[in-house]
């Protein structure tokens, strides 16, 4: 891009006035459970590739596609664990996101 270009010839526009910040987005306690169950899923996918690189070869050929369909599979099932209650910690997400909606949540620190 030249250079030349980018100075600015023409007056410049006020700024716009932001309106009400506070204004609050209301999250409902059905988006937060799934957002914690979503990450749980995540994590769990993430969890399962790493555990899939430790096995040895199982003789399925590495080509592109193979490795597509097996990061589905993955990811298919890592959502399926996370639906059917995971590890149980997106209850704990859950009960962070619930606290931190109504701001009680504690510090991390107060509990040592």
């Amino acid at each position: 891009m030249d250079s030349a270009k980018m100075i600015l010839t023409e007056a410049v526009s006020p700024p716009k006035l932001l309106g009400n910040l506070n204004k609050i987005n209301v999250v409902t306690e059905e988006q937060r459970r799934k957002t914690a169950r979503d990450f749980e899923s995540v994590f769990i996918n993430k969890l399962l590739d790493q555990m899939k690189n430790t096995v040895g070869k199982w003789g399925f050929e590495k080509d592109g596609a193979a490795r597509q369909i097996q990061g589905i599979f993955t990811m298919y099932l890592s959502q399926h664990i996370a639906d059917n209650g995971g590890f149980g910690l997106w209850e704990e997400i859950y009960k962070f996101l619930d606290n931190s909606a109504n701001n009680t949540a504690e510090s991390l620190d107060s509990k040592v």
